[in-house]
């Protein structure tokens, strides 16, 4: 059967109005961003310096000019190693203040961070750190290369000459299965762009967001789509290694925003159990491809309501997306009509994200869901027969089987 690419308008449900217009090359692009992240964090840190940028909870507190001054000179010890622009710096760290600390240190230093869940088994971190050609290795003096138990420090340095088009952030995604871990580049232009999208789809307020980042660090949702848009609007990501601390943390630290995947927030409900936060506005819920495929309707629905329970006036955000898209991409709502179908909704597209369908059903709403937008990679580090294979032009290829009805909602396919 011959495949067939449709292309859908652009859903009005779920947007803003953004300064986005259409490119020579036909993708929807930002006319207002600054030429680099690190020149959108400078900002923001001289705007909020006596802010908490960070907390962690029974760890460091460090507000914008702290953290900023403790990653320069992170930076600075780098380059008195020898790392420099285009660098790879890989970032193996728990989720902690440090992580933070390192991630940023390795932005700043000119160097290109590669995000190591910490988590991975040893061999498989390591397969990942090779195939980056990782010149250095920050894991606060553990596993690789080491400097005791602290990090690089010098004096402060900052490199900002990056451009838009110029590779940010190395991330790793699996398609599977069996499947080796994957190089997925982001430039400056796609973590912009991200940025802006999450900030005006999910409203976020510049007045003093206090955000529990529940979300791995490691992967675009949590490090792209949840820390960096926080650090956008001077809010406070708020850190907990220990899950345990979560319900003291949401009161005593005054928490109006929770992130997680559906996964950790099902295995957290029991541990909030009676409790009723009223102060949380915004619950936001990053599913991915795994976590969908595995999802039942039943789970689904406890977990929605349960969540309702423990934070009756928060509003409930499902954001969807992959690696490659910079973690974003659709996203509803719980006041979106999903005919009692919640657990199949993936959502409305949102940014300058647009979508298509391919394959022999796709003039019939049914196929598979593709995706073009500024927040989508450009390719996969040094693999090009991937990066021919997943993209039809500038069209990704998501993978997932899915429906679009008449208003742009995604539903996932029966047989995905």
């Amino acid at each position: 059967m011959s495949q067939l690419l449709v292309e859908y308008p652009l859903s009005r449900n779920g947007r803003r109005d953004n300064p986005l217009a259409r490119a020579a090359d036909g993708i929807l692009r930002y006319g207002n961003l600054t030429p680099a992240l690190t020149e959108l964090l400078d900002i923001q840190v001289h705007t909020f310096a006596a802010r908490e940028a960070v907390v962690e909870i029974g760890g460091p507190r460090l507000t914008y000019r702290e953290l900023w001054y403790s990653a320069s000179r992170i930076a600075g010890g780098l380059q008195e190693h020898g790392i420099g622009y285009g660098d790879r710096v890989a970032v193996r760290m728990p989720v902690g203040a440090r992580w933070v600390q390192a991630f940023l240190g390795a932005l700043l230093s000119g160097a290109v961070p590669v995000l190591v869940h910490d988590g991975l088994p040893d061999a498989v971190a390591d397969r990942v750190i090779r195939d980056a050609c990782a010149d250095f290795v920050l894991d606060g003096g553990g596993r690789a290369a080491g400097f005791g138990e602290a990090l690089p420090d010098a004096a402060a340095f900052i490199d900002d000459g990056a451009s838009l088009g110029e590779l940010a952030l190395l991330c790793y995604t699996t398609f599977g299965p069996g499947a080796g871990p994957r190089g997925v580049e982001l430039t400056n232009e796609n973590l912009l762009s991200a940025i802006h999208s999450v900030v005006g789809a999910l409203d976020l307020p510049t007045d003093g967001l206090r955000n529990l980042v529940l979300l791995p660090l490691a992967h675009a949702s949590g490090c792209v789509d949840q820390l960096l848009p926080t650090f956008a609007v001077g809010g406070t990501v708020v850190l907990t290694p220990d899950r345990s601390a979560v319900p003291e943390a949401l009161v005593a630290e005054r928490i109006d925003m929770v992130s997680a995947t559906p996964r950790i927030f099902a295995g957290l409900l029991p541990e909030l159990a009676g409790l009723r936060v009223e102060q949380v506005r915004q619950v936001c819920s990053a599913g991915h491809r795994a976590e969908l495929a595995a999802a039942d309707r039943t789970t689904s629905d406890a977990v929605t309501a349960g969540l309702r329970e423990v934070f009756p006036a928060a509003r409930q955000w499902s954001v969807w997306g992959a690696t490659e898209t910079s973690g974003i991409g659709l996203a509803h709502d719980d006041t979106a009509a999903c005919d009692g179908s919640a657990c199949d909704t993936l959502g409305f597209a949102f940014g300058g994200t647009e979508l298509a369908l391919w394959g022999p059903g796709a003039d019939t709403g049914r196929g598979e869901l593709l995706c073009r937008g500024p927040n989508i990679t450009p390719r996969y580090w040094n693999d090009p027969q991937t990066t021919r294979s997943r993209f039809t032009g500038s069209w990704f290829h998501t993978g997932n089987q899915v429906s679009i009805d008449a208003d742009g909602l995604v539903r996932r396919a029966a047989a995905d």
